[in-house]
C-alpha cells in the first residue's frame, strides 16, 4: 500500500493556514455532545487536554501516574526551540524548518516540519502568558542559548529544568478545565487496549492500577500521547514506566507502526555502572553550550583528567566538525564517542566514557556563571557521581533516549485508523531519523496547544456523538481479552522475575540494534528475540493477583509486548539498506565513517501492518518528497 499522508497543497509557508479554513468545524453548542479520551498526560497529551476542555468537549484523560505531573516530560532539561530570532542572529522560520529537516537526515515531511517551525514562536507565547519561568537576560528579555545541529541561539529554558517547568505549565491549564468539569482525570490507570466499532475508534479499555479493576470507557474519538518506546532497550534515560503498551496494542488493533528503528541515542548521559541499575541519567545537551568533550590523544592513559596537558587531548567533535563542534548533532556525536572508546581512548570504568570539561568555560565566565546557567545539573551530578564536576570533568557516554518512530499519523495527526489522533513523541510525524535537541518539547505543546483542536473538530463534525457506549459488545470482547492475558501472566508461575527478562531483552537489542547495526546482528536479534519471548510465556515469575495493586504484572504486560516490539524494531533496520541519523548501518557508511543515505530506495516512510502473533508483518510506503529543500549531504564540517 502507497500511504497518503494528506499533505495539503500549496506553497509550503501557506499550507497550514490554507488547511485551517478548510478544516470542519464543531458548533460551541454542540463541543458538549462529544467525549474524547486522551491516553496521556505529558506535554502533548495535558497540552489537548486542557485546550480541548477549554473549547468545550468533554473529555477523559487517563495516566498511569499518580498525578499528571509526574509524566516523563518532566524530564527533559535543555529547553525548547523556536525562531523568534531574539538575539537578531540571523533565524527565521524557514531557518528552523530547515535545520530540523537536516537535522533528521531528510527522512520527514517537510510539511509538518514546516508547520512546526510556524507554530513554535506561539508555543512561547502561550508558555509566558502561562507563567513559565524561563530565563531572561540583564534587560528583561527571554534568554537563548544554542543547540546541537544549529549555528543560531534559539532555545528557550528555564536553568536545567525546562521540561518540568512547562509540564507545570501544562498541568495548571488542565487542572482549570478539571475544577471546572469540562477534564476528568483518571490517574493510576493504564491503557491495554483500544476498542473498535465498525473501524474507528472509539473508547478504550484499561486496567486500574491500585484495585487491578479492568474498566472500559467510551468515546467520540481517541488520542494517544503515551511518550516513547526506548525502554525496549532496558537501560535508558526515560522513565521506569515509559513503554511501548499502549501505541503497541492500537497497532495490534491496525494502527501502522512507521520507523520503528529511527531511534536516539543521547551523547551526554552519565557512564552506567553496573547491573544494579535500573535506569540511565541524563545531563543535558545545553551542557555542551559551555562544556568541551575530550578523550586522552593516548590510548588507555589512566592519569587524572587535570594531569592530563592541554596538548595530550583531542577534542574530537571540534577536530571532526569545525563548524558546529561540540555542538554536532546528537547521532553524530554518539557515535564519535562510540568511535573513540571503541579505538581504546575512552575513559573511566570500562573505558565507555569521555570527557565534558568546564574549565575553559569557568577560567573565562567564572565559576558563577556556570552555576546560575548548569546549576542543578552539575548538582544532580555530583549526587549520582560524588564528583564536583566544577573541579574535574564530567564523564559522559551515549544512551538510548529518544523514539523519532511511532504510530503513522496523517498532517491530521489521525492514524489510519478513523478517530485514532495520535500526538507528541508516540508518532513518527516530524523529526525524520534524528531530533534535534529541544525539539521534543515543541513538538508535543505544538501538537496540543495548536494542531489537535482543529484537526479532531474536523473528524468529529463528520460524525454523530454518543453513537456507541461500554455496554457494546467490542466492549465486552475487549475486557475479556485483557482479563484473558492478566490471568494467563499470573498463570506462568516461573523461575524468573520479569526484570530479567527486560535485562535480557536490552542486551540483544542494545549490542545487536543500538548505536551501530548490521545485517548479522540483526538476523541474531531476530533469531533472539522469538526464543526469549517463548521463554517469557513459559518462565516468568508474577507473585500476587490481578485483583489488587500488582507491579509486576504492570511490568510483565509491558515488557511482554517490547518483546514483540523489540523484534518489529530489528526488522524495520534490516530492511533499510542506508545509514541515515540514529539508523546507522555499518555497511552504508562513507569513507571517514559518516552515514551513508540510500535516497532512490529508502526516501520514504516505511509503516509495518500487525498481521497477528509470531506472524510477519506488511511493510507499507509513503514517499517522502522534497520540493524546498535538497537532497544534500548531510555535512557539519
Amino acid at each position: 500500500m502507497i500511504l497518503d499522508g494528506k499533505c495539503p497543497t500549496g506553497s509550503l509557508a501557506d499550507k497550514w493556514d490554507k488547511h485551517r479554513q478548510d478544516l470542519k468545524l464543531v458548533n460551541p453548542a454542540n463541543k458538549r455532545k462529544f467525549k474524547i479520551i486522551v491516553v496521556g498526560t505529558g506535554l502533548a497529551g495535558a497540552s489537548a487536554a486542557a485546550t480541548l476542555g477549554e473549547l468545550g468537549y468533554k473529555v477523559e484523560a487517563f495516566c498511569y501516574q499518580d498525578s499528571p505531573r509526574r509524566a516523563h516530560s518532566i524530564a527533559a532539561q535543555g529547553g525548547i526551540n523556536a525562531a523568534k530570532n531574539y538575539p537578531n542572529d540571523g533565524d527565521s522560520i524557514y531557518r528552523l524548518f530547515f535545520d530540523t529537516i537536516k537535522g533528521g537526515d531528510f527522512r520527514a515531511r517537510e510539511a509538518n516540519v514546516y508547520r512546526l517551525a510556524q507554530i513554535s514562536n506561539a508555543i512561547i507565547d502561550q508558555c509566558v502568558a502561562q507563567g513559565v519561568p524561563f530565563a531572561r537576560d540583564y534587560a528583561g528579555y527571554l534568554e537563548n542559548r544554542s543547540f546541537g545541529g544549529a549555528q543560531v541561539s534559539r532555545t528557550f529554558f528555564a536553568r536545567g529544568q525546562t521540561g518540568q517547568q512547562l509540564l507545570l505549565g501544562a498541568y495548571q491549564a488542565l487542572s482549570r478545565q478539571i475544577a471546572a468539569g469540562t477534564v476528568t482525570p483518571f490517574p493510576r490507570t493504564e491503557m491495554l487496549d483500544l476498542v473498535l466499532v465498525d473501524g474507528h475508534a472509539k473508547g478504550i479499555t484499561v486496567r486500574d492500577l491500585t484495585t487491578g479493576e479492568i474498566r472500559c470507557h467510551a468515546a467520540d474519538a481517541v488520542i494517544l500521547a503515551t511518550g516513547g518506546y526506548v525502554n525496549v532497550f532496558n537501560l535508558s534515560t526515560n522513565a521506569m514506566g515509559s513503554s511501548v503498551t499502549a501505541a503497541w496494542r492500537a497497532h495490534r488493533k491496525g494502527a501502522f507502526f512507521a520507523n520503528p528503528c529511527f531511534t536516539q541515542i543521547h551523547p551526554t548521559c552519565i557512564p552506567v555502572t553496573g547491573d544494579h541499575q535500573s535506569k540511565l541519567t541524563l545531563m543535558s545537551e545545553s551542557l555542551r553550550n559551555d562544556g568541551r568533550i575530550w578523550v586522552p590523544k593516548k590510548a588507555g592513559d589512566k592519569r587524572r583528567p587535570q594531569d592530563i596537558p592541554e596538548n595530550e587531548r583531542d577534542y574530537y567533535l571540534e577536530r571532526k566538525y569545525p563548524s558546529f563542534g561540540n555542538l554536532a548533532p546528537r547521532d553524530i556525536a554518539s557515535r564519535a564517542a562510540k568511535e573513540v572508546c571503541d579505538a581504546g581512548f575512552g575513559v573511566g570504568a570500562g573505558g565507555r566514557g569521555v570527557y565534558l570539561d568546564f574549565g575553559d568555560s569557568i577560567v573565562r565566565l567564572g565559576e558563577d556563571a556556570i552555576r546560575t546557567r548548569y546549576g542543578n545539573l552539575f548538582e544532580m551530578y555530583q549526587r549520582i557521581t560524588d564528583e564536583n564536576a566544577y573541579k574535574q570533568p564530567m564523564r559522559i557516554y551515549p544512551a538510548p533516549h529518544y523514539s523519532m518512530g511511532g504510530l503513522w499519523v496523517d498532517y491530521n495527526l489521525q492514524s489510519n485508523i478513523d478517530g485514532l489522533f495520535v500526538l507528541g513523541e508516540a508518532n513518527f510525524s516530524d523529526h525524520g531519523a534524528n531530533r534535534l535537541g529541544a525539539s521534543a518539547l515543541m513538538q508535543g505543546l505544538a501538537d496540543g496547544y495548536f494542531i489537535i483542536p482543529y484537526t479532531i473538530a474536523d473528524y468529529l463534525a463528520r460524525t454523530s456523538p454518543g453513537q456507541v457506549d461500554n455496554t457494546h459488545e467490542a466492549f465486552r470482547q475487549s475486557r475479556e481479552q485483557v482479563d484473558e492475558q492478566a490471568g494467563r501472566l499470573l498463570a506462568i508461575n516461573g523461575r524468573k522475575t520479569v526484570s530479567e527478562f527486560h535485562r535480557e531483552l536490552g542486551h540483544i537489542m542494545w549490542e545487536n540494534v543500538g548505536m551501530a547495526r548490521s545485517a548479522s546482528s540483526l538476523t541474531e536479534a531476530l533469531d533472539r528475540i522469538p526464543a526469549l519471548r517463548n521463554e517469557f510465556w513459559e518462565n516468568v515469575k508474577i507473585p500476587g493477583t490481578g485483583q489488587q495493586f500488582n507491579q509486576e504484572l504492570e511490568k510483565a504486560g509491558r515488557v511482554a509486548d517490547f518483546l514483540e516490539f523489540g523484534e518489529l524494531l530489528a526488522r524495520d533496520a534490516l530492511q533499510r539498506e542506508e545509514s541515515c541519523g540514529g539508523h546507522f548501518r555499518t555497511e552504508h557508511q562513507t569513507a571517514d565513517g559518516e552515514a551513508l543515505r540510500n535516497d532512490a530506495d529508502y526516501a520514504h516512510v516505511a509503516a509495518w501492518q500487525h498481521k497477528g502473533a509470531d506472524q510477519t508483518p506488511e511493510l507499507h510506503k509513503e514517499p517522502l518528497t522534497f520540493e524546498n529543500v535538497e537532497l544534500a549531504v548531510r555535512s557539519y564540517k
